[in-house]
């Protein structure tokens, strides 16, 4: 994510920006997170033996091996959908996809 006063990355749970001190406007963030939060759930709970959560949030390799291993034969994908109900699962970047409610 990048300050909107002089485009400076900053972190993605950052509240205000550390090098203009500029207040980061989180609520746009957090609808899009709380969404994306939504999709792999649901994905997770549709499909998640095939994967396609990991495919969604950009982890194609685990998603392969998910894939074929019908999601571990199930319990990754349990393992997977915990996580992700409990907003610890994470992108290919390592930022938490979770609910921000």
């Amino acid at each position: 994510m990048y300050c909107s006063k002089c485009g400076a990355e900053i972190n993605d749970e950052a509240v205000v920006c550390v090098k203009c001190g500029c207040a980061v406007k989180g609520f746009v963030l957090s609808e899009k997170n709380t969404a994306k939060w939504v999709v792999c759930l649901v994905l997770c709970l549709i499909v998640g033996s095939l994967g396609i959560h990991r495919f969604y949030v950009g982890k194609v390799g685990s998603g392969i091996i998910q894939l074929l291993t019908l999601g571990g034969l199930g319990i990754w994908c349990l393992i997977d959908l915990i996580m992700i109900a409990l907003g610890e699962f994470t992108d290919k970047d390592d930022r938490a996809i979770k609910p921000n409610f």
